[in-house]
């Protein structure tokens, strides 16, 4: 981060990574730098199923987050919007679907 803007969870992480998780589902992986990093995104205040729901349009009880301290590593996993390789399928691999996670602003 070069400029006066606060830092986005992109910003804090080692890596924020979106994948295949069968067909069905997508996994998006925050990898966060140090116990600092992962204290703010495994706060249950901060990042949770209402937070996941309303950036993926989605219904919150479908979200599940699996918090991971002994890695530094918060994992999330959702629905896909579509089946992988359906005619509505715009992102095969769901390699495009962290964007708007590591976009946000602690």
């Amino acid at each position: 981060m070069t400029d006066d803007r606060r830092p986005t969870l992109g910003d804090l992480a080692l890596e924020v990574r979106s994948k295949n998780a069968g067909p069905f589902w997508v996994t998006m992986e925050l990898f966060m730098r140090d116990a600092a990093g992962y204290a703010i995104v495994a706060d249950e205040g901060f990042l949770n199923e209402e937070v996941i729901a309303r950036l993926y349009a989605l219904v919150p009880a479908d979200v599940r987050i699996f918090r991971i301290p002994a890695l530094n590593v918060v994992k999330i996993s959702f629905p896909r919007p579509t089946p992988q390789g359906s005619p509505l399928d715009r992102d095969i691999h769901a390699g495009q679907h962290h964007v708007p996670l590591a976009a946000l602003v602690p």
